[in-house]
């Protein structure tokens, strides 16, 4: 009972997930309101607990598989408000669809599977949370409405059982080195073969990179962001990479020898960033523009990752970097939600004359991406700063600058398009793209995604004057 406690909010997921599963195979299609209504409240319910247990003392459960301390605390209650954001979403873009209570039932149960694996301590419960955080992830793309998410949900299944393959052969490898699938027993690796605990060790980390859709595992994420509807593309964009990076955090931090690990990291962060924010410069669909953006932002939460085993305060850090990106990105596809049709940034063109409540949410949304203050994500890029440099990686601070610098060039060519004078084109609507899987919403839905855009933007601000308050509580 006392593990059973202490994990209470991912019990709660899962009993919620499985309440609602049982409640809309009873409920009409024109009734599945209820479903999401259930599925709101378990969230709510779980973060109420998340928060009540913030700034307790570290613990562990089930024989310390599992560590909840005050990055479990702050992951917890990211990955919940992302939950609560997608399910307002989800509402009036999937309403009365034949699949609504499966959508829902799908976020539940990814969530849980994020969250469980933000928290492992051990190799085995780390393979289980990453099957049950894909899986719903691969539903949720392939029950997308449209022509293009058959393509994205099989190029994001092959990789992604490519990747789950890799991740357990690798915690194969390494529990046959110490005899143990515990992280506390992970020394062991210290006297095993060289060749042998690299090799471990990095099909782990490329498994967890797919979770992060991070480079080199990142092919997945601009198709399946392009062709996904928004509410599965603001999740693939959030939620997983969150417990990603702190999985690799806390897998980074129990490793003997970490200044070797650490560097490895911090060159995949490299790539991440390089690669992520180059490419997002030269794509004229706003989706795709976040789909490359999120590949470049993990970059970005990675080289926190790298100074995490050196740098005792780089966890606080990182929980920071979670909470503000989490707010920040979704922000940005609640805006896609209440204009569906705008499929490219010349399609933005004069929004902000038209709609300028939704373009200053979006504003503040792309600006806190790039780590503008008052947001949070500024006060945890000037942090990343300070602790990747004590680590000793002066020149990945250099490129955390460099692309940062690169990522506000294309927030800003979107947001100038916003802005720009309208033409004669600037303030109709427009026709979905072949393909798009984006339906349109009605008037109310519109109003829904407008102001979660700017309950998402109100988060990212708060979250930087509050900066001391949350550092503080993560500890």
């Amino acid at each position: 009972m006392s593990d059973l406690r202490t994990l209470l909010p991912e019990v709660l997921l899962l009993g919620g997930a499985v309440g609602c599963l049982l409640l809309g195979s009873w409920t009409p299609r024109h009734r599945q309101e209820r479903v999401v209504l259930l599925a709101g409240l378990v969230v709510i319910a779980a973060g109420a607990v998340s928060a009540h247990a913030l700034g307790g003392a570290a613990t562990t459960a089930y024989s310390g598989t599992v560590t909840v301390d005050g990055l479990t605390g702050i992951l917890r209650l990211s990955v919940l408000g992302s939950l609560l954001v997608v399910l307002m979403l989800v509402r009036h873009e999937l309403a009365d669809s034949p699949r609504e209570s499966e959508v829902v039932v799908l976020l539940l149960l990814g969530g849980l599977g994020v969250l469980v694996l933000g928290a492992s301590t051990d190799l085995a419960v780390l393979t289980v949370a990453f099957l049950l955080a894909s899986i719903p992830l691969y539903g949720l793309i392939g029950l997308s409405p449209g022509a293009a998410a058959p393509e994205a949900v099989m190029k994001t299944y092959l990789l992604g059982a490519l990747a789950g393959i890799w991740l357990m052969l690798g915690a194969a490898v390494l529990t046959g080195l110490t005899g143990t699938t515990a992280y506390s027993d992970l020394d062991g690796v210290r006297e095993a073969p060289l060749a042998a605990a690299v090799g471990g060790v990095v099909l782990v980390v490329l498994g967890l990179l797919f979770k992060a859709g991070s480079v080199p595992m990142h092919f997945w994420v601009p198709d399946a962001v392009e062709g996904a509807s928004t509410t599965a593309a603001a999740f693939l964009t959030t939620v997983p990479k969150l417990g990603a990076v702190v999985a690799a955090a806390r897998l980074l931090e129990a490793l003997p020898a970490q200044e070797r690990w650490a560097l490895l990291v911090a060159g995949l962060a490299a790539a991440g960033m390089v690669v992520g924010n180059l490419v997002a410069l030269t794509q004229g669909d706003v989706r795709r523009l976040l789909g490359w953006s999120a590949v470049g932002q993990v970059g970005f939460l990675l080289a926190v990752v790298a100074a995490v085993p050196s740098v005792g305060e780089a966890a606080a850090v990182l929980g920071m970097f979670v909470a503000g990106y989490a707010a920040a990105n979704l922000t940005c596809f609640a805006a896609l939600a209440a204009e569906p049709d705008r499929r490219t940034i010349a399609d933005w063109r004069g929004t902000g004359h038209a709609r300028p409540g939704l373009v200053g949410a979006l504003g503040v949304g792309l600006l806190a991406l790039v780590g503008t203050p008052p947001t949070g994500v500024f006060v945890a890029k000037l942090l990343t700063f300070e602790v990747i440099i004590e680590a000793g990686l002066t020149w990945l601070a250099v490129l955390v600058a460099l692309s940062t610098l690169i990522g506000l060039a294309y927030y800003l060519r979107w947001l100038a398009a916003c802005l720009t004078a309208p033409d004669e084109s600037g303030t109709q609507d427009h026709e979905p793209a072949e393909g798009a899987g984006i339906p349109d919403v009605g008037g109310s839905g519109r109003r829904m995604a407008v102001g979660v855009a700017g309950g998402c933007a109100a988060v990212a601000v708060l979250l930087g004057l509050a900066a001391r308050t949350v550092l503080g509580t993560i500890g």
